[in-house]
């Protein structure tokens, strides 16, 4: 399996300080930074577009900035994250009207391409694209807002799609978006996720590096009772 990420998600951030709340995290031991991208139609949520990714690398960021699109349509918006800095770029299949399409467009730009799951979004698309990909993203939400509860059902979601990534050969990234805490995180880990988004667990904390910390040691040891 590949090492793990902790990618705090930018959703859960001080945005009048955004610049260094980023920069306070990654000092901290993060890996990625996640940037949450909203639409107010595909999600009832409004966020953040490139604009701001293009801040962020200007700012001096230079950690992975992993995007997610939660728009419709998508193939609009990715030259523009591509050329703002993004380092992946993953959307929902439900948004596009040609996914592999829309796979191709990303790689195409420069970026590392991914395809989001919704906890009710079937695995099947899956069966024609996962040969394409470089992560594959399962909400453990519905998507929309930050601060919601995990839904536990995500956890058999996740060990069928590490069945499946292991089963390719191929390096895919497993991430997980939705609920990741210290309290919940070593299942995760157990489950088969290898990325992890944690928002409000990481900046709503006193203090960002002994969180971070507190999550890598359990991921860690989510990874070896699942060997076990």
């Amino acid at each position: 399996m590949l090492p793990a990420v902790i990618a705090p998600s930018i959703l859960s951030a001080d945005f009048a300080r955004l610049g260094e709340e980023v920069d306070a995290v990654i000092r901290s031991g993060a890996d990625w930074i996640h940037f949450d991208v909203m639409d107010n139609h595909y999600v009832p949520n409004l966020t953040v577009g490139p604009l701001v990714c293009e801040a962020l690398r200007r700012h001096g960021v230079t950690a992975p900035i992993d995007v997610h699109l939660m728009v419709r349509p998508v193939d609009r918006l990715v030259p523009d994250f591509a050329r703002a800095g993004a380092t992946l770029i993953s959307f929902h299949p439900e948004a596009t009207d040609h996914v592999a399409r829309t796979i191709d467009l990303i790689r195409d730009h420069g970026c590392q391409p991914g395809l989001v799951f919704n906890p009710a979004t079937p695995l099947t698309w899956l069966d024609h694209t996962l040969d394409t990909l470089d992560l594959v993203l399962l909400m453990s939400v519905n998507p929309g807002f930050g601060g919601q509860r995990f839904i536990p059902s995500a956890l058999d979601k996740l060990a069928e799609v590490r069945r499946r990534i292991d089963a390719s050969g191929r390096q895919v990234r497993l991430e997980i978006d939705g609920g990741v805490k210290p309290e919940n995180v070593a299942a995760i880990a157990a489950a088969g996720a290898d990325t992890f988004v944690a928002g409000s667990a990481i900046f709503g904390s006193g203090d960002y590096a002994a969180t971070i910390a507190d999550l890598r040691r359990l991921i860690g040891e989510g990874r070896e009772n699942s060997r076990s």
